[in-house]
């Protein structure tokens, strides 16, 4: 087998650390899994279960105790899964989460386990961008990465290009909806926009499809991405 390299965006592949996302890649998304890597600190118990997945799915498994140490940064990454970075999404679904150029890595995989969570498989990222395939990303989503499509588009144009007829509810501070209203009202298929951490989306955005406000006390004057986009699916799919 090739020599597993530190990882770099450039890479066709990624790492999956820890034992539960390993897990998950391959209950998930076999065909993406390379290979499973493991700890010889692993429990037999864990270990069998391991190895049953692997067998079941015909993926190779080896002993790398120095690759985990690499790859997680941490000594105790029992496993990590290897696996093929690949892109898509399905554009008849009707609900679709964007995210424009998030930059938060931790912020990312929260996000992803929570649009799991609501029912949101649907991931289009525009760049520039945190790396959704970043091993962080990965191991932030506990896993959820496996279970959902995710797409990066150079910009928010190329993706509306795809989606012409889906109906837009970007989240903005300024935004002329308040979130119960757009919730009550909404169309599909429709797809939520998220901005930056620190920025939000440009203004440009109040002028594509419907811009939500999520009301809140003048104590702050944001909220956390993460905790925007939760509330957000929540209550579009209530």
């Amino acid at each position: 087998m090739p020599t597993l390299k530190k990882y770099t965006r450039k890479l066709n592949y990624s790492y999956a650390p820890g034992l539960f996302a390993s897990i998950e890649a391959l209950k998930n998304k076999p065909e993406s899994v390379q290979r499973i890597l493991i700890s010889t600190k692993l429990e037999d118990q864990l270990l069998e279960k391991l190895l049953t997945l692997c067998k079941e799915k015909n993926i190779r498994m080896e002993q790398a105790d120095k690759a985990l140490s690499r790859i997680s940064q941490k000594e105790n990454c029992l496993a990590a899964a290897v696996f093929e970075k690949t892109q898509h999404i399905d554009n008849s679904e009707s609900r679709h989460l964007i995210l424009h150029h998030p930059q938060d890595m931790g912020n990312v995989g929260t996000i992803l386990r929570t649009a799991l969570g609501f029912g949101f498989l649907d991931i289009a990222i525009i760049t520039p961008a945190a790396d959704v395939f970043d091993p962080r990303v990965v191991r932030a989503s506990m896993g959820a990465h496996f279970s959902l499509n995710i797409k990066e588009y150079e910009s928010f144009e190329e993706y509306k290009s795809e989606n012409s007829e889906r109906i837009f509810y970007p989240f903005m501070l300024d935004g002329a909806t308040a979130l119960e209203d757009a919730c009550a009202h909404k169309k599909e298929p429709f797809a939520l926009i998220f901005g930056n951490e620190g920025s939000g989306l440009p203004k440009e955005f109040s002028h594509i499809g419907k811009a939500v406000k999520i009301p809140h006390s003048d104590k702050i004057d944001s909220l956390n991405l993460a905790i925007a986009a939760a509330i957000a699916m929540y209550g579009f799919t209530r």
